[in-house]
């Protein structure tokens, strides 16, 4: 019988090193969300960036929310969001009361548009913000985007929640904005269960953050509380998976990066393409995800329903923000006449991508869509 062949999972080291950490913050009683190795996996990171002050959090969308608070971002304020990606990259402008603008892709790597981007500014004048993020792993144009913020002096927000690991001219995405924002969910490329990381240029950003996730408690002897805080820190208990996890995120991204050339080389010859990205840049491939070429004559829903036939898990792209129902009256703003978001989402798959497959799996996924054509 064939095995399930998911999308992607955790895969915790078979050195087990992500027990060792946390058998030991059980015999130490460190269960709380604070401990060495919360301090651990803040250092592990900040190392493997290169630059950066790190603070760990219970999930990537907790950093987004911090944040944008300390971006100044309050209610009626505009914050420009790019359309292609998760929900969790916007919600928590709307949390604020603040009102997202959705940013186009462009073709070449998926990403906010900066030619869509530089519109926007034109159209809505200047926001409080800018969220970009590195779809599925691939980085954004960040020169042009960072150049635009600068030239604006626009506060620049990462989203790199799918691109840890990434790179963009040599430099690991997430270390290019103000702030960047990873995510350790279940199904990234290294995991802590659940929990996220925000990443601060400046020392200062981070001691706020820390604050702000700790109920924004003051230094009094008693509970004293200047501004709002929130219940966000990581636990040690799931810092703890995340040091082991740490130890062996290298070995995951050349595996990721192994799936995607394999599924490159095996499909070559079919009328699709996998995500693009550019030649001074270095995805993590945290998903491999096909595009059907256009008039090939097979759908996404047959290729999904193809995947599913053999007990293979596929998707569809995200769904572009500005086509959400919660989102149905929001501003939206294109390079050109059509949205380049939409198309993608309506030829585009999702592959499994599990730093667990086989050559043979990998394989297996391509027999079942060679099958179609």
């Amino acid at each position: 019988m064939k095995r399930h062949l998911p999308l992607a999972t955790p895969h915790m080291s078979d050195e087990g090193y992500e027990l060792e950490f946390v058998h030991d913050a059980f015999r130490k009683n460190w269960i709380a969300p604070l401990g060495e190795n919360v301090n651990g996996l803040e250092a592990a990171l900040a190392e493997y960036l290169g630059r950066g002050n790190t603070v760990a959090l219970s999930a990537g969308t907790a950093a987004l929310h911090l944040s944008l608070i300390l971006s100044g971002v309050k209610a009626g304020d505009l914050v420009f969001c790019q359309d292609l990606t998760f929900c969790a990259s916007a919600n928590p402008v709307t949390y604020l009361g603040a009102e997202p603008v959705f940013i186009d892709s462009e073709r070449d790597t998926w990403n906010m548009d900066p030619a869509a981007l530089e519109r926007a500014f034109t159209l809505y004048g200047k926001p409080k913000a800018v969220v970009v993020v590195h779809l599925y792993g691939t980085p954004a144009k960040m020169g042009e985007i960072c150049a635009i913020c600068q030239r604006e002096g626009v506060t620049l927000i990462e989203d790199a929640a799918e691109a840890l690991g990434s790179e963009y001219k040599s430099r690991k995405c997430g270390t290019f904005g103000r702030f960047g924002i990873l995510s350790f969910n279940g199904n990234k490329i290294i995991t802590t269960s659940g929990g996220g990381m925000l990443v601060c240029q400046d020392k200062a950003d981070a001691t706020h953050a820390l604050k702000l996730a700790t109920q924004a408690r003051e230094p009094f002897p008693w509970y004293q509380h200047e501004e709002i805080g929130f219940n966000y820190r990581l636990s040690n208990i799931c810092a703890g998976i995340g040091r082991g996890q740490a130890k062996v995120l290298p070995q995951r991204v050349e595996k990721k990066r192994a799936i995607y050339q394999r599924y490159a080389q095996q499909l070559a010859e079919l009328p699709l393409s996998l995500q693009p990205m550019a030649a001074d840049c270095r995805s993590n491939c945290w998903l491999s995800v096909l595009l059907l070429d256009k008039g090939c004559g097979v759908t996404p829903a047959q290729v999904l329903d193809a995947l599913k036939a053999d007990d293979i898990e596929g998707r569809p792209l995200w769904k572009p923000m500005h086509a959400q129902p919660v989102y149905a009256n929001a501003k939206f703003v294109t390079a050109g006449d059509v949205s380049v978001a939409e198309d993608l989402f309506a030829r585009g798959v999702c592959l499994p991508s599990d730093t667990k497959m086989t050559d043979e799996d990998v394989d297996r996924v391509c027999a079942a869509i060679k099958a179609l054509f």
